[in-house]
């Protein structure tokens, strides 16, 4: 080991004529360590005596000590610039070449250990030295000088996924050496090997050349920013991404190739033989002592790719979404050169270590100078590297705005009513998901994966909702799905229902609450749903809020097999008529409203078949609602006693309210309870009922009609208008509906049954009681009320059902006291 106590190799004599003067006051600093505390007088001499000739400076104060803690006591100033400096914490790292003067020399390293006060000042002076030349503003420049990039184009996409793979398993090596345990890392491919055997015959030589410069500098102790400025050198024909990678991938050939022989020596004979040469086994009988080390290498050459990934992804940023003005990318690339230099300067470190450890043995590695400076350098690319990612995050950020741009005016264009298109394929691509590399759907029928082959040439109603989808909705919609497919050969039943589930994509990834919520409301439908909320990218979304008008309520938009928009929202046609309403074409809603009239039949259709059963016998019916229960109690009080007095046949039917929901469960117990009439006793019912009713008026309204010429708008404006502002009850004969009208008439027409029962006789209990209600009703008109939510689609104004005189419009804040309500509820 006669090599670690000869000074020839580690400390070559100065020799030849000295003209440089910095080179001269480091020679005086060798030869006369009194002349240290001159150059203190003189910190930009000694900071270039540093630079020039590091050796022999750092032995000179090495054998004077005492004057390097003179500026400290001294010279108040130089303690202060510590302090205010950040970057004073990060001498080596800001002063090239200064570092070396201490970690290639194994005699200055052992001189520090035995004395810590020679270290404290040595790292003190250089400090010095480095904060009053701010020499990286000249150290950068002498890197630009290097740079002269001839035009050629290097894909160093696949080096780096070699060189990534190389030094990934390198490092983890490491740790599981310490550890005294093996494992087997597996890397998927990510490039072809033709591309790999392409691009190494184009750069090997010059990755080998960078590799003899780093091993051969690192045994000779050169100075760490003469290397680094020599390979920068060997590289100015290329791109900034170009240098980075190939000095990596040089730097991974010399890594490589030590934890390849660790691995293999004990199993490989000619691996064995080769690692004695390089004191691998001393090296490896140490593993504890030099775990500092080793991660302090790992940390290091972990932090070195990362930065090395970063500076080639702003390279392959596509230019024609973003330019070099944009301001993250314009202020990355005035710091990618800054990020190169000190990249490839701590690849010169590391090199340096290695070389040294296999060259000197373990004694070498146990000192924690070195480690120390692995870690300064290791913390000083970690923020270099934290500012490229933050500036190219802004770029990815920016990128993809443009890209959400570019998409929403594609939908746009894609939708216009003048395109046409083959088949349905191109829309579904662009609002669903675009490439080929997965299945988006998830056949609800059978739960497995699908193409959107399957929609292809189809009618498809597209089912839009946020994940707040009530159980009852969603069952009278699974419902009337179930009845479609009944009989599949019909008409009706050419068809398939999409969910497309609208989240808030500012959440990325999704929490598990919301998935979880996701995955069990997708598991009840029967129909096809999107594989994955994320799928549906933003520009879509914006498209069906701004496009398709989608608040927070369901909507159900219906394109044709041809792609084509014949529904922006079929929702409504689908709870008035439900498949009957195929092709759920505006054209298919304007015949099925012509063929309808205002009876009982089209308020209860589908909900309770016993009421079409009271129909078809021709029975009187009250249909009733409200929550206040003494109404209740009296106004079906008098309804028997009027029916009763006139020999009649009267059912009444309690259907609720459209909201308080848990009062009107009160309500239905106590009908029940007391039998005071035929109550709802499902909830879905009483909430299908007001969502038909409700729908009828969008259904009118998207259709554009003039309610003021629409006899049946005016009545179903009526009934939703009462069901705000009290009780009321609709009375009918058979299907008929002869009187509708609110509490404040209905129950005092029927109090004044004494009044009106001479007329029973002569014109029937229906004509009798609505003669006598219309007079009351034009003596006392309820006012009418209309709320409609911010989340749905508010006419610009609307008549008075009863007077026909324009409503006017309020901004009303309301609360019902009942959370749960009856959910789906648009009013």
């Amino acid at each position: 080991m006669a090599q670690k106590t000869n000074p020839g190799p580690l400390h070559p004599p100065m020799t030849g004529p000295i003209n440089n003067p910095a080179t001269a006051a480091a020679q005086a600093l060798l030869h006369n360590p009194g002349a240290a505390q001159a150059l203190i007088n003189n910190p930009a001499a000694a900071a270039q005596a540093l630079l020039n000739n590091p050796g022999a400076a750092a032995q000179a104060f090495l054998n004077n000590p005492g004057a390097t803690h003179q500026p400290g006591l001294n010279n108040p100033g130089v303690g202060q610039q510590l302090i205010s400096n950040p970057d004073a914490g990060q001498p080596h790292i800001s002063t090239p070449g200064a570092d070396q003067a201490f970690i290639n020399k194994p005699s200055t390293a052992q001189a520090l250990m035995k004395s810590p006060s020679a270290s404290h000042a040595l790292i003190r002076g250089d400090r010095g030295g480095m904060l009053i030349m701010s020499d990286d503003n000249v150290m950068m420049k002498q890197i630009l000088t290097t740079h002269a990039p001839d035009g050629r184009e290097v894909d160093v996409r696949p080096l780096l996924f070699l060189v990534e793979d190389i030094l990934n398993r390198a490092t983890q090596h490491v740790d599981f050496i310490v550890k005294g345990t093996q494992a087997q890392i597996e890397m998927e491919e990510k490039a072809q090997q033709a591309n790999y055997i392409a691009m190494l015959e184009a750069l090997t030589y010059t990755i080998d050349r960078i590799a003899c410069e780093l091993s051969y500098k690192a045994l000779g102790g050169s100075d760490a920013h003469a290397t680094t400025t020599a390979i920068f050198n060997l590289l100015s024909s290329y791109t900034w991404d170009a240098k980075l990678v190939l000095s990596l991938s040089a730097f991974a050939l010399n890594y490589g190739e030590f934890w390849l022989l660790t691995q293999i020596y004990s199993t490989n004979q000619l691996a064995k033989s080769m690692a004695i040469l390089r004191q691998l086994p001393s090296i490896l009988e140490h593993t504890g002592p030099l775990k500092p080390r080793f991660d302090a290498l790992n940390n290091l050459i972990r932090t070195m790719v990362d930065v090395t990934r970063s500076v080639v992804e702003f390279k392959e940023l596509p230019s024609m979404y973003i330019s070099q003005d944009v301001p993250a990318l314009a202020t990355a690339m005035t710091h990618i050169p800054t990020a190169v230099y000190w990249t490839i300067r701590s690849m010169v470190a590391c090199a340096t270590q290695i070389t040294n450890l296999t060259s000197m043995g373990h004694e070498y590695g146990i000192s924690t100078t070195e480690s120390w400076e692995l870690s300064t350098l290791a913390h000083k690319l970690r923020n270099i590297y934290e500012h490229l990612r933050q500036q190219l995050n802004f770029c990815y950020q920016f990128i993809e705005e443009r890209k959400d741009v570019e998409t929403y005016q594609m939908l746009l264009n894609l939708f216009d009513p003048n395109v046409m298109h083959i088949d349905n394929m191109k829309i579904l691509k662009v609002l669903i998901y675009a490439r080929d590399d997965k299945l988006p759907l998830l056949d609800g029928a059978t739960k497995r994966q699908v193409g959107l082959d399957v929609l292809r040439r189809k009618s498809v109603l597209l089912l839009i909702s946020s994940l707040e989808f009530s159980s009852d909705e969603l069952a009278i919609l699974e419902q009337i799905y179930t009845d479609s497919r009944v009989h599949a050969t019909r008409l009706e039943s050419q068809y398939e229902v999409v969910w497309i589930p609208v989240v808030d994509r500012s959440v990325v990834p999704l929490t598990d609450e919301t998935r979880t919520k996701f995955e069990t409301l997708r598991s009840t439908m029967p129909w096809y749903s999107v594989q994955d909320p994320l799928l549906i990218e933003k520009p879509v979304i914006r498209f069906i809020k701004e496009v398709w008008h989608f608040r927070t309520k369901p909507i159900l938009v219906v394109l044709d097999p041809q792609g084509k928009v014949v529904s922006p929202n079929a929702i409504h046609m689908m709870w008035i008529w439900g498949s009957t309403a195929f092709p759920f074409t505006s054209l298919r809603e304007e015949a099925l409203w012509r063929e309808e009239t205002w009876r009982l039949d089209l308020l209860v259709d589908g909900i309770d078949p016993m009421i079409l059963n009271w129909i078809k016998e021709g029975k009187y019916i009250f249909l009733y609602g409200g929550d206040d229960v003494e109404w209740v109690r009296r106004f079906t009080a008098a309804a028997r006693s009027a029916a009763s007095a006139s020999g009649i046949s009267l059912e009444m039917v309690y259907v609720g309210k459209s909201s308080k929901r848990e009062q009107v469960k009160k309500v239905t117990g106590i009908i029940n309870l007391e039998k005071l009439s035929h109550a709802w006793q499902d909830q879905a019912m009483v909430w299908f009922f007001w969502t038909r009713l409700e729908s009828m008026l969008f259904s009118k309204i998207q259709l554009g009609r003039a309610d003021d010429h629409d006899p049946m708008l005016q009545q179903i404006k009526k009934l939703l208008s009462y069901d705000r502002v009290g009780g009321w009850a609709v009375l009918s004969k058979g299907s008929n509906i002869v009187v509708k009208g609110h509490s404040t008439t209905v129950l005092p027409a029927l109090g004044g049954y004494d009044e009106w029962k001479v007329n029973v006789a002569e014109k029937g209990f229906d004509l009798a009681f609505k003669e006598y209600h219309d007079k009351l009703h034009d003596v006392s008109q309820p006012c009418c009320r209309f709320e409609f939510p911010t989340t749905t689609r508010i006419p610009e104004s609307m008549s008075c059902p009863e007077c026909r005189r324009i409503m006017e419009k309020y901004t009303t804040f309301l609360c019902c006291h009942d959370e749960q309500g009856i959910p789906g509820s648009l009013f």
